[in-house]
């Protein structure tokens, strides 16, 4: 551990998180239908499965996320989660399935990535990979969250539960995030012996296996499980010119955990995890011809015609985490989380999709983090909280080539070092059974070195750093800098319960994300801003920089379980007050004579965000007497206004009123109808769901062609599930309309910086920014995929 910034310091703290009923009606029951509630990962002792804590529908559904075991409807917060079984029953296959069932929320692959994740919510998030960037969502692997968004895309398998938490996450999280947070839980051990398998076949030959089995040892005081997890797929298209499967799955993983419990006083459990993702490079689809080629764009979206394939795309990724608990008294738990990860990503894209090399970029992302978190949690009966201390020593690499021709490129190199303390804590005082206050804060140092290197090679095959014969014949970045950054972030909410069962609640959470630097600045283009006939380091450093961002975030919610918890909703309103905006991104330059790119990251000003979120689940019909037949309907609402208030560009000119949020849908919606009736000796359960996202936009200043107008999904499942639900059977349909979106793209077409129109030379034809042949390009989202279940659980 690195000394620098270690300073102490008290902090108060609020708010919680917790689990609320899942958008899909299969979340929260068995097979008997009972409303059944996964246990925490706050207490290791709750048990091995999603269904293993269960109640009647007359009593309350209790959770234990704020530290404390507690009814749903007392969480003054908006947040849904996914059990095992809600999962199952859906299908879902990895975590960006989530975003159509949960209100303003966008989970989706990277552009040009096949497990990079790009997370959005409530309109705060991060598009670009590349290192420097913090991500505005937190992604949280069994309580160690992930720094960067690389190998993000999180597979589901051995699951327990995944939560989604929206608005700014701090003071009950390692990790301070400034647009929400996604925790995917893995399964705690069993007291008995378990072997579990699913195998999974579907359309464009998907082929799965998950297999996973424990076991007790030493009279149940040590335990070993392990998981593995074997996911792949023909692609849904072919590049033309590699002949490579386009969009195809070809994943290996596995899991490993030892839990120690000696008795009640003490747990330890180590964990480690591993994956190897195979699959080819994703290629775009060009949305305009060749301008220098005339190459029309290809009738199938899914196929490509790229021709970089070096360096071979491959993704690794694996961490090991350590989590103690120790209960010295009744009131009192220590918690130890100690972790580290590592991921390697190499990666071609081909921006221009065309067969030439016109702008084709090979790149590696190398990855590596440490992480400590330490807390004390107090339980002195009407009042609840914790303290915590959390440190980070995280690494960020991105090498990448941008070739523009056979004989040009530019290479540049940045490395991102972090190191962030944090001291936070959390506080709930119940004054009366109605009403409770909570206060909480979090101080925040981040730390961040960065090297910065970018050079132009002339010759063949592009710079050596990726076996080409280039000669360096430019330099135009050589910078090294450093920044801090401290604050403090408070959060309250108070809460008023008139029955047991409705609570409403007023919450305030002020969010954080620090600055840094841009690795794909250039130094050498910085400009002579004090007039002075030179260009100092400071004028530099300000060049390569961008500032922190803030939200202050305000929110009243209505949570209640009404008619003997047949009906569970949860309404709530938000007002975020969004400072000095990060807005990274890319443009073609001429620099020394030479066409080039150049990073160009903004803090845009001032925008202010208001929406709203609505929840719910009804058991809509069931025959009571027999316990039979069960009908469901469950829905999710929401509203979104993300404006600017204030966006001053490269000219000077505030052009707010010209710009959107990226990747925020003003309305996400959805619909999931449920029946169970029984079926021999087990029960049919079948859901079918409609999730609707209306326009979004790519980038902030409207780009035609690559926008994705509104447009809605239909999905349905029929599963059968055994007595005991020792074994099911499923058919599974995903986009069953079939329908063509866009998700992410790239442009790099000359645009009016108000309008976004793309401007055109003398001929009529579109005016590349960089290379010849232009580039709109886009990826979609997944076609029509059916597929079959069989699951055994032992």
């Amino acid at each position: 551990m690195r000394s620098r910034n270690f300073r102490a310091v008290t902090a108060l703290l609020i708010g919680g998180a917790a689990l609320a009923y899942s958008a899909n009606p299969a979340f929260a029951q068995d097979n008997s239908g009972a409303i059944a509630q996964a246990p925490s990962d706050e207490d290791p002792a709750q048990g091995d499965s999603a269904d293993s804590a269960t109640t009647t529908e007359s009593q309350a559904i209790i959770v234990t996320a704020r530290r404390r075991a507690e009814t749903l409807v007392d969480v003054p917060i908006a947040v849904t989660a996914y059990s095992a079984a809600a999962l199952d029953q859906a299908g879902s296959v990895d975590i960006t399935d989530l975003s159509e069932t949960t209100p303003n929320v966008t989970l989706e692959v990277s552009r040009g990535t096949n497990s990079t994740l790009t997370a959005f919510i409530r309109g705060v998030g991060q598009q670009d990979p590349v290192a420097g960037f913090e991500p505005g969502v937190g992604v949280y692997l069994d309580d160690v969250y992930l720094n960067r968004p690389q190998a993000a895309v999180l597979d589901i398998y051995d699951v327990e539960r995944i939560e989604i938490l929206r608005g700014p996450q701090g003071t009950l999280y390692g990790r301070n995030t400034i647009g929400g947070a996604v925790k995917y839980v893995t399964k705690r051990l069993s007291d008995s012996p378990t072997l579990n398998a699913r195998a999974t076949y579907g359309t464009y030959n998907q082929a799965d296996l998950v297999v996973s089995a424990s076991t007790p040892i030493d009279d149940g005081k040590l335990k070993i499980g392990v998981a593995g997890a074997r996911l792949s797929r023909d692609g849904f298209g072919v590049n033309l010119t590699t002949g490579q499967q386009n969009y195809n799955k070809d994943i290996w993983a596995g899991r490993a955990t030892l839990e120690f419990e000696p008795s009640s006083d003490f747990f330890l459990r180590i964990s480690g995890d591993y994956t190897h993702d195979k699959s080819n490079p994703r290629g775009g689809h060009r949305l305009i011809a060749g301008l220098a080629s005339g190459i029309a764009p290809l009738t199938d979206v899914y196929d490509t015609r790229g021709g970089l394939n070096d360096p071979k795309q491959d993704v690794k990724a694996w961490g090991i985490t350590a989590l103690a608990e120790a209960h010295p008294s009744d009131w009192l738990t220590f918690r130890s989380i100690t972790a580290y990860r590592k991921d390697d990503s190499a990666t071609p894209i081909d921006f221009d999709a065309l067969p030439a090399v016109d702008l084709d970029v090979p790149a590696y992302y190398n990855n590596k983090q440490f992480s400590q978190e330490m807390q004390l949690l107090v339980d002195t009966g009407p009042l609840n909280g914790l303290v915590g201390v959390y440190y980070l020593d995280a690494s960020a690499r991105t090498v990448f080539d941008v070739r523009l021709s056979p004989a040009v490129a530019a290479l540049t190199y940045g490395l991102v070092d972090t190191d962030t303390v944090a001291v936070f804590g959390d506080f709930t005082y119940d004054f009366t059974p109605q009403w409770s206050l909570s206060l909480g804060g979090r101080y925040t140092w981040d730390n961040r070195k960065s090297d910065i290197n970018r050079g132009v090679y002339v010759g063949a095959g592009g710079s050596p750093y990726f076996g080409g014969n280039g000669v360096l014949a430019i330099v135009q970045s050589d910078f090294t800098g450093k920044r801090d950054f401290t604050q403090f972030t408070p959060r309250a909410s108070i809460s008023f319960k008139p029955t047991l069962n409705q609570n409403f609640y007023v919450s305030y959470a002020k969010g954080f994300k620090g600055g840094g630097f841009d690795p794909r600045g250039v130094s050498t283009a910085a400009p002579d801003a004090n007039g002075d006939g030179t260009v100092s380091y400071q004028e530099v450093y300000n060049f390569m920089t961008f500032d922190p961002e803030k939200v202050d975030s305000y929110e009243v919610g209505y949570k209640a379980a009404l008619w003997d918890n047949r009906l569970n909703i949860a309404l709530d309103g938000f007002i975020a007050e969004y400072k000095d905006v990060q807005v990274p991104g890319s443009v073609g330059t001429v620099i020394n004579g030479q066409q080039t790119f150049i990073g160009v990251t903004t803090n845009a000003g001032r925008a202010r965000i208001k929406g709203i979120e609505f929840e719910g689940n009804l058991i809509a019909a069931r025959d009571m007497a027999t316990g039979g037949d069960r009908l469901t309907l469950a829905w999710t609402l929401g509203y979104i206004d993300a404006k600017y208030t204030q966006f001053i560009d490269s000219r000077g000119i505030d052009v707010a009123n010209e710009r959107a949020f990226q990747n925020t849908p003003e309305w996400t919606a959805s619909g999931t109808l449920g029946y169970s009736t029984p079926v021999g000796s087990g029960d049919l359960d079948f859901t079918g769901t409609v999730s609707y996202r209306s326009k979004t936009q790519q980038f902030e200043l409207a780009t035609p062609m690559l926008d994705q107008p509104g447009f809605a999904l239909f999905n349905a499942n029929l599963v059968w599930h055994s007595a005991g639900d020792r074994f099911s059977i499923g058919v599974h349909g995903r986009n069953l309309f079939d329908k063509r979106y866009i998700v992410s793209g790239y442009n790099f077409l000359a645009q009016n910086p108000d309008t976004g129109a793309f401007l055109t030379n003398g001929n009529g034809d579109y005016i590349p920014t960089l290379g010849s042949e232009g580039v709109l390009t886009a990826y979609y989202g997944n076609p029509r995929q059916i597929s079959a279940t069989v699951t055994f659980k032992y």
